[in-house]
Parts: C-alpha cells; sequence; structure tokens
C-alpha cells in the first residue's frame, strides 16, 4: 500500500487520488498512519462484503480447492506448467 504525507495530499491532489483510484492509500501525518483513501468502488466492496474471498487453513480447505492443488502440484511435478495444453 503506497503512502503519502498529508502535505503531499495537498500538493499533489491529482496524483494522490490516480494511485487511490487503483489501490487503498495511506496518508500520515507527524509519520504516523492517519487516514486511507481508497476508490468509491473499493469502499462499497469493503462494506457490503462484496469480496467473497475466503482463507483456509489446508487441513479446511474445501476439497474442489484440494482437487486443483493437487493438479496443480502433478503437473509442477512432471515438469509441465499448470494450465499448459498438453
Amino acid at each position: 500500500m503506497r503512502q503519502f504525507t498529508t502535505g503531499d495530499l495537498n500538493k499533489q491532489v491529482g496524483d494522490v487520488t490516480d494511485v487511490a483510484s487503483r489501490e487503498p492509500v495511506v496518508l500520515t501525518k507527524h509519520r504516523k498512519p492517519r487516514f486511507v483513501l481508497m476508490s468509491y468502488d473499493h469502499y462499497e466492496r469493503l462494506r457490503t462484503g462484496g469480496d467473497n474471498r475466503t482463507v483456509h487453513r489446508a487441513s479446511e480447505m474445501p476439497m474442489q480447492h484440494v482437487d486443483l492443488f493437487e493438479a496443480g502440484i502433478d503437473c509442477l511435478s512432471r515438469g509441465e506448467g499448470y494450465g499448459d495444453e498438453p
């Protein structure tokens, strides 16, 4: 995550908001993080839970993911790139 000072925001608002349109930006004041600036779309995804990614321990991994993981490991062990055409 990129960081800018609040002074940078005052001097380079276009540059800072351009970066914030692609990824959240930390705004610092007196060298401490104070604010996060992000696009409205990113904010809405956070607010509404629109990001459906999940994290699992390997032992809790859904079976469909285990199958994909094992297939990828098999391809790599044979020296093939995962997803390569035979």
